[in-house]
């Protein structure tokens, strides 16, 4: 039997309980009893719990703030190291030679609307709009750009131009206004060497950028945004309310400045970590920076289209892509284009996508009259005017790959590929935009003829077009299919050269005058010459016949074999193989007698480098693609000036000349002056190689060189020949050019004569079988043929009988 309780029972019970308690705390069943005991230990357990949750939330905060921090602090090394040195990786722009017009011009109507389809300019029906031009056959009114040149900014200039029998006939002023001396129009840009990151964007500063753009931007895609720090709170519940009425996402809360983050630091994911890291990036953005750096940042930055692999970024590009003009010319309803893209440029291109394109342009500028940008007529106006886009973007990337590709070898000397890529230069080249397309024409056109003739479809062709006098490279063609990027023939197929080798044999026995002239004899009969592995050599003539007693010029006018390796075995392999390295081969030549019938290998482009020095007379001038390069501000780099060097023996050359010439019109190549439907004066040599596998032409006029190259790729027997393939080719470029005669002046140390061929005797004008011929100073004929002896006598007596009289 228990004892019974005293008084103080309960405060025992609740001393015990307060112990229970604090052992066990999740018992409760003490505390039901006793009020006093009641109020006592229900306080404490709350007063914990609350305890519990505060140290949660602090340590939760203290948690948080010791992720936070170091999150912010690396967020705001980001934000500030990338963007105080901010430097986009800018493209390389190329550009062709600017076309210089002057009265007395060789120009056509084809070639002037190349050129200025090349270099963007629209045709209109009224020309009052820089970049635009009207008219047709001879008389044409050019709206030219502005452009800045290394001589100083060209101001924009509206001209007539007459032409008039393949020249121009007027330059002036519109409107009867008094006549132009010279009219240098803005170059063609014809290619860009883009980062590997394939972005493409033009630089532009606030200032560039036209006001309408500016201001239109902010009301479009963010009206607040001179006001708010980085984030738009009510832009945010703005956007998210009237999506919610519209049960679709047709507003973006985002500021310009939370896209500009999303674009510069971040990736496009869709995530709330990301949503996060942009807003704080956006705060924190906006509290380094002043509004106008982030705006011109913005639009340098923004995504504004798509061409082939490379992204374009920025107005300043976009301006150029879809309009072909700068940013600053651009009018009102071609500008909210530009601002109603930011929502979408792939939903939203206006020449996949034109009628939601234009859909979104008039809704732009009604937001620009909505808040006071424009008046309600102006918006009206700009609403009922066409997109007004280029029909297909301008093929900036690449337009022209073989000549591309030569610019780039001639650029790799003195910089390196990043630069290339990244720092936005400004390369001047010496295409000729009209001259480059009708080379193509010719290679495409050349090679489905040669086809349809019955020669084989996988033929390939090169073809190079150069200045005489400069050696400034105006066209390149790589690829029977023009646009073909990859293998450049006209740059990196070496191919054996056959007869076209032949001219430097003729040459180096012409720079011997006491023992050859045109008139000089050589046998074209069988040679069999010993090898240096202990094998015979005996080269035959194409036509598988030996000819006897040539004289040196009928030997080289009907490329003759046999004829050829005899009189270069007399005058030296040493002296020829010398003679190819002074006109500008760089490469080692096998010094055995088949290298006098062209068994040396060389492309295309080296082909042209050897004639080049021919073609001038006798100045040898190094090819060249590239005349200047410049910064993305115009100052100038690197210039690549004409470096001329005489050679000797220019009485030699120009004699040569003569023969190169008489190849054209009693030669091998006697087709070609049909085929150009012109009796023009023209050089020119057919080569052919063994078993028909290389097709060449080499031709020139006064002023232009060109190197045609026909042939498989595999090297097999392809059925070709000099004349029926390759010339064919260059025929088809040179009917496109004007063709200025060859010069046949002779310098000093050389001079014309009266002669008989087949006595090989000087005669007279009016003496039977008479010709004039060139003679270096020393190799004349030293006999007289009866005809001239005869009027020699008769003048003689005609003195003597005057002297006699008197």
């Amino acid at each position: 039997m228990s004892p019974p309780r005293k008084a103080g029972g309960k405060k025992k019970t609740g001393r015990s309980t307060k112990k229970t308690t604090r052992k066990r705390p999740a018992k409760k069943s003490p505390a039901r009893r006793g009020s006093s005991g009641k109020r006592s230990v229900a306080a404490r357990p709350k007063r914990s719990l609350f305890g519990r949750l505060v140290r949660l939330c602090l340590l939760f905060m203290g948690l948080g703030l010791g992720l936070l921090v170091p999150w912010l602090l690396w967020l705001n090394h980001l934000v500030t190291s990338e963007f105080e040195g901010r430097k986009w990786d800018l493209p390389s722009r190329v550009y062709a030679r600017p076309l210089e017009l002057y009265e007395g011009l060789a120009m056509s109507p084809l070639a002037l609307e190349r050129e200025l389809e090349s270099a963007g300019y629209r045709k209109v029906a009224s020309a009052d709009r820089e970049g635009t031009w009207s008219g047709s056959g001879g008389n044409y009114i050019v709206f030219r750009r502005g452009f800045r040149f290394e001589d100083g900014h060209q101001e924009a200039l509206k001209f007539r131009l007459g032409l008039d029998g393949g020249r121009v006939s007027r330059l002036a002023s519109p409107a009867g206004g008094g006549g132009l001396g010279l009219v240098r129009l803005d170059p063609a840009e014809i290619a860009s060497i883009y980062p590997l990151h394939e972005e493409d964007r033009t630089l532009v500063s606030l200032d560039q950028v036209p006001d309408l753009l500016v201001t239109g931007l902010q009301a479009v895609e963010d009206r607040n945004f001179k006001h708010h720090h980085g984030v738009d709170p009510r832009g945010i519940a703005r956007a998210l309310w009237a999506n919610v009425r519209a049960r679709a996402t047709v507003q973006g809360g985002s500021t310009l400045t939370q896209q500009l983050v999303k674009n510069y630091y971040l990736s496009n994911e869709r995530s709330l970590p990301r949503k996060l890291n942009e807003a704080l990036m956006a705060l924190l953005l906006e509290w380094h920076y002043d509004k106008a750096e982030i705006l011109e940042a913005y639009l340098n930055e923004v995504f504004l289209g798509q061409q082939g692999n490379h992204a374009i970024h920025g107005f300043g590009r976009a301006s150029q892509h879809y309009f072909g003009q700068p940013l600053d010319q651009l009018e009102t309803h071609q500008v909210a284009l530009l601002v109603g893209m930011v929502k979408g440029a792939s939903l939203y291109h206006p020449r996949r996508n034109p009628e939601r394109a234009l859909a979104r342009r008039n809704q732009v500028l009604s937001s620009f009259a909505e808040t006071g940008l424009l008046s309600e007529q102006k918006a009206r106006v700009a609403r009922d005017r066409p997109l007004d886009v280029t029909p297909g973007a301008a093929a900036t990337g690449n337009r022209y790959p073989a000549f591309i590709d030569l610019v780039r070898d001639q650029l790799q000397r003195d910089y390196r590929e990043s630069d290339l890529r990244s720092e936005g230069l400004r390369i001047f080249t010496t295409l000729s935009p009209a001259e480059q397309v009708a080379a193509e024409v010719a290679v495409r056109k050349g090679m489905q003829d040669l086809a349809a003739r019955g020669l084989p479809n996988e033929l390939q062709a090169a073809l190079v077009l150069a200045d005489v006098d400069s050696g400034e490279v105006r066209a390149v063609v790589g690829d029977r299919d023009p646009t073909a990027r990859g293998f450049n023939r006209a740059l990196n197929a070496r191919r054996q050269v056959g007869s076209v080798i032949k001219p430097l044999v003729y040459l180096t026995a012409l720079e011997h005058p006491e023992r050859f002239n045109w008139l000089s004899r050589i046998e074209d009969e069988p040679i069999s010459l010993r090898q240096a592995d202990g094998t015979r050599w005996s080269p035959s003539n194409y036509d598988n016949r030996s000819h006897g007693e040539v004289s040196l010029l009928e030997a080289l006018m009907r490329s003759y074999n046999q004829a050829t390796v005899r009189l270069g075995m007399t005058v030296g392999l040493g002296e020829f193989t010398g003679k190819l390295q002074q006109l500008g081969v760089d490469r080692d030549i096998p010094g055995v007698p088949a290298t006098l019938l062209g068994a040396v290998e060389l492309t295309p482009l080296e082909v042209t480098q050897v004639y080049q020095s021919l073609a001038a007379g006798g100045f040898s001038v190094p090819l060249r693609a590239v005349v200047a390069v410049q910064t993305p501000s115009g100052e100038t780099l690197k210039r690549y000036p004409l470096r001329l060097r005489p050679l000797e023996r220019r009485d030699a050359l120009a004699v040569l000349n003569y023969g190169l010439t008489r190849v054209v019109t009693g030669g091998t190549a006697s087709a070609l002056p049909g085929l150009l439907g012109s009796e023009a004066t023209i050089a020119g040599k057919t080569g052919t190689t063994n078993e028909r596998r290389d097709s060449w032409f080499v031709g020139y006029t006064r002023d232009r060189l060109g190197v045609a190259w026909v042939g498989l790729d595999d090297n097999r027997p392809a059925g070709v020949t000099g004349s029926n393939a390759a010339m064919q080719v260059w025929a088809g470029l040179f009917r496109a050019l004007p063709l200025n005669p060859v010069s046949l002046d002779m310098p000093e140390g050389a001079h014309w004569l009266w002669v008989d061929p087949e006595q090989q005797a000087l005669s007279a004008e009016d003496c039977p079988d008479a010709i004039m011929m060139p003679f270096v100073e020393g190799s004349e004929p030293t006999t007289r043929t009866r005809c001239l002896a005869r009027r020699d006598d008769d003048d003689s007596s005609f003195w003597s009988r005057f002297f006699d009289r008197d």
